[in-house]
């Protein structure tokens, strides 16, 4: 898969209907947006549509609802649980209550009128909410669209064919860009998904990419096609089995690879050592040692922690105390990189040409268990190279240590990243039209 993709510079939307792929899955806290960066990050290309005089149709996922606006709504397995535990009697009054009540739960919780509110603070009111996706309100108001205005519809996860791309759902919400249409896919975070937004309405408009893809695909590709050297690979995190497809495509691109995490665990089990109580994959040792024989035909310089900041439990106010990790004892569990680690992982990182890095070092929520994580967000911060966040809680340290503004990069998408690490192909930017 190539990803020199089309992008909305590439195409005539002037007069057009464009419907955007956004990612609006914002934190909402009693209805409230928390944090409005997604919707940020989505500006420049919602804005240039509208400068070229486009008829914009924004559409988004936002959480995990209930199939609302389809026949075919059902309860979720918790709920049939609870249905199935009462007299065969009570089943059926049970069923229609708990419908009901997720019904209005679902449009509380998971409706994009918060969004289409927040929208219409950075575009000067020029944002119109349909309370549907593909019904009568959604085609009412944006058959009243003038150029350079906009229409939110109503979260896509509403309907069920969204998540099963189902073709049906995809052609109608191409409809409603009608002939001469366009779509575009901005939402880098959703791109590894095959569902009827993210991929399936390409199959009946021309498809390109807005700049938040565009920048993604751009950085990142390069970094993995053509990096600046000596690459740097940094990875942490709980365990190897998610990572084990990037771990297996990084070796065979980068020159120095570090892992640090919970999945470091993992690495130091496969090599005999004891871990205490500490988060490994028994089933994944074997594993382990391929991967490290495998860096070391490759010659890549394979790192992992040589001291450790261990607990008595998983607890954010748990004793604490250092330790070389070949000597964890019984009992105790290890929750960050140790003082000398944070020392030899930073030299490590100094001198970089590309570093990639996605995955905490620890419990870096905790403030006890922070340090590891922190001291390499400011070695890579510091480094000068081409740097590369992936997503997550990586870039959530990041952020909140204040280095966002020395990072090359930083990724949208956590999953998405991570795929794209793995050098999968992703169904959001596949199908996109080539240059």
């Amino acid at each position: 898969m190539t990803y020199n993709k089309k992008t909305i510079e590439d195409i005539d939307v002037a007069g057009k209907r464009v419907l955007v792929r956004c990612d609006f899955n914002v934190p909402l806290k009693d209805g409230v947006i928390t944090s409005d960066k997604r919707i940020v990050e989505a500006l420049p290309t919602i804005k240039y549509l509208m400068a070229q005089g486009a008829k914009v149709i924004l559409c988004s996922h936002m959480g995990k609802p209930h199939a609302i606006f389809t026949p075919d709504f059902k309860l979720d397995k918790k709920e049939l649980a609870k249905v199935a535990e009462l007299p065969e009697a009570e089943q059926a009054a049970a069923t229609a209550e708990l419908k009901e009540k997720a019904l209005k739960n679902d449009i509380k919780k998971f409706t994009l009128k918060p969004v289409a509110d927040r929208l219409n603070q950075y575009l000067d009111g020029k944002v119109v909410f349909a309370t549907d996706i593909i019904g009568d309100d959604a085609k009412a108001k944006i058959a009243d669209m003038k150029a350079g205005t906009c229409v939110l519809i109503e979260n896509v996860r509403f309907d069920a064919r969204e998540t099963k791309n189902g073709a049906d759902f995809a052609k109608a919400l191409a409809d409603l860009a009608g002939e001469g249409g366009v779509y575009v896919n901005d939402a880098f975070g959703s791109a590894h998904r095959a569902h009827a937004s993210t991929a399936g309405v390409a199959a009946y408009l021309p498809a390109v990419c807005g700049y938040l893809i565009q920048k993604e695909i751009s950085v990142m590709g390069k970094a993995l096609a053509d990096p600046v050297r000596p690459f740097v690979a940094i990875l942490g995190g709980a365990k190897v089995s998610d990572k084990i497809g990037v771990i297996n495509n990084l070796i065979e691109k980068c020159d120095t690879l570090i892992i640090g995490g919970g999945m470091a665990y993992t690495f130091f089990r496969s090599m005999g050592n004891m871990v205490g109580t500490s988060i490994c994959e028994e089933d994944k040792l074997d594993l382990a040692r391929e991967l490290m024989a495998k860096a070391r035909a490759k010659g890549v310089n394979f790192i992992i922690p040589v001291d450790n900041v261990i607990g008595r439990e998983y607890s954010e106010d748990t004793t604490f105390m250092t330790i070389y990790s070949d000597a964890i004892p019984d009992g105790w569990m290890g929750l960050d990189i140790g003082p000398v680690t944070q020392e030899l992982f930073s030299k490590s990182i100094k001198g970089a040409g590309t570093v990639v890095w996605n995955g905490p070092m620890g419990v870096s929520e905790w403030k006890n268990f922070a340090a590891g994580t922190e001291a390499v967000a400011k070695a890579v911060a510091e480094s000068g190279a081409i740097s590369i966040i992936g997503g997550g809680d990586s870039a959530a340290a990041v952020e909140k240590l204040g280095f966002a503004d020395k990072m090359t990069h930083i990724s949208t998408g956590g999953g998405a990243s991570l795929e794209f690490l793995e050098g999968l192909e992703l169904p959001g930017i596949a199908c996109l039209q080539d240059k």
